[in-house]
């Protein structure tokens, strides 16, 4: 199905958020085999799976005229594993049905309950929410799930690795049986099979991950470091890459917090999102994020689930993955919606060989290469700031009467080198590295290449 066949209003929507045609998974999930269907769906993250189980869950919401009823009890219910991407898949069903007047209700720990349950009276059609809230509403009353349709479980693997199963199965229990269950997930470990097998009726199985399981559109490099070195790896790589937004994964909240004092401490423009940090301070971090007025981000894993930030184009990995599936996750933030990015682990020297057998089950191929040394920064640097300078700009007559009072004071030769001068000191300083004396080699998918 393409998407000039959907209801009229949906289609609108689409066309004005610039879909032309669907992603691989939108497509599959609007084939006449998926039609009133449950789903089991392993996809990307950056693939548009909140648009693919918003159109796959139309039929249920919408009478033949493409309007919804009058609102009341949920029709839908999606629950998100954090409260950042239950809101983001919020936002993305509010302007998908918003023509159609489909009312939207989010309910996620952190925000004020009595103004959910006020939301949740006055009628929902869709009820978006994290696990823990939800059963709260559940268990006290001002969630009713008997006219349920479909439940969408949005990244169910990393609620089951967050601990969410019994707020699950709680929730899916009061739901009606002849409801319609979607699962999507980047991964399909055992346990979400098994959940699957009891809440699920002849489920279809999607799958629009290919072999190599890393996104196709990232571009993923290890960078071997000294232990004591990381911290100024980290600072090499930024200024290196200098990307509109970077995202920075560490593993515990004080190391969040520390690698935060350190960066501001530098000069970078920077926020952190990590448990420690209330609803309003992390709304507050992502929209000067969104602004462009900081341009890194440091985080652990829990706090960056759901992030999505279109100029997002480097996720560094200050501290390893747990797994290939945390691998998968974090650096899934960028490289979306068919925009490159470049994903970097940094790998101290004795844990070499385990990110090793790592990629190698993952079957990512990842460059391995030395740290970025300060001649390779200031050599960046001429060629950016050669483009910057050499950009056409607009200039107004005050403009151009001050440019004359300046050439009159000074010579042309004096005036660029001042302006690039003021250019290069916004920069932060790189670092001085330990020497690594690394082989740099590339992983071809069965074993790794040396390149001396």
């Amino acid at each position: 199905m393409a998407f000039q066949d959907l209801h009229p209003l949906l289609s609108e929507a689409l066309t004005a958020r610039g879909y032309v045609t669907p992603t691989p998974v939108q497509a599959a999930v609007l084939e006449p085999e998926a039609e009133g269907r449950d789903l089991i769906v392993s996809a990307q993250t950056g693939s548009g799976k909140t648009v693919a189980f918003g159109l796959a869950m139309a039929p249920q919401l919408l009478s033949g005229n493409g309007l919804a009823p009058p609102a009341g009890a949920p029709l839908a219910l999606v629950i998100a594993p954090t409260r950042e991407l239950a809101l983001q898949v919020g936002r993305e069903l509010v302007w998908l049905y918003g023509k159609a007047g489909v009312r939207i209700a989010t309910c996620v720990g952190g925000m004020d309950a009595s103004k959910e349950r006020r939301a949740l009276g006055q009628g929902a059609h869709i009820v978006v929410g994290t696990p823990g809230r939800l059963r709260d509403h559940l268990e006290r009353g001002s969630l009713t799930l008997h006219s349920l349709t479909v439940a969408v479980l949005d990244e169910a693997d990393e609620m089951l690795d967050m601990g969410f199963r019994e707020d699950l199965e709680e929730i899916l229990d009061a739901t009606p049986q002849t409801r319609r269950t979607f699962m999507f997930s980047a991964t399909m470990p055992k346990p979400i099979v098994a959940l699957a097998r009891r809440y699920q009726r002849d489920a279809l199985r999607i799958s629009t991950v290919g072999e190599d399981r890393g996104h196709g559109d990232i571009s993923y490099q290890a960078v071997t470091v000294a232990p004591a070195d990381i911290e100024n790896a980290v600072v090499n790589l930024l200024r290196f890459h200098e990307a509109t937004t970077a995202l920075l994964f560490c593993a515990t909240r004080d190391n969040v917090r520390h690698l935060h004092a350190s960066l501001t401490e530098r000069g970078f423009a920077v926020v952190a999102l990590s448990g420690e940090h209330s609803q309003n301070e992390r709304n507050q971090a992502m929209q000067a994020l969104r602004d462009r007025r900081v341009r890194v981000c440091v985080a652990t894993d829990v706090a960056a689930r759901g992030i999505d930030l279109p100029t997002l184009s480097l996720v560094i990995h200050v501290e390893l993955p747990r797994d290939a599936e945390t691998l998968q996750h974090r650096s899934g933030r960028t490289g979306r919606a068919g925009k490159k990015g470049t994903a970097i682990l940094l790998v101290p020297y004795p844990r070499r060989k385990r990110v090793e057998m790592m990629l190698r089950g993952a079957r990512i191929n990842a460059e391995w290469i030395a740290p970025p040394t300060r001649e390779d920064i200031a050599r960046n640097d001429r060629e950016r700031l050669m483009t910057a300078l050499l950009e056409p700009v607009e200039v107004d007559d005050e403009d151009r009467a001050l440019a004359a009072r300046l050439l009159a004071e000074r010579t042309p030769e004096e005036i660029a080198a001042a302006l690039v001068r003021a250019h290069r000191a916004r920069m932060p300083a790189a670092e001085e590295l330990i020497d690594a004396g690394v082989v740099t080699h590339t992983y071809d998918g069965s074993q790794f290449v040396d390149r001396r």
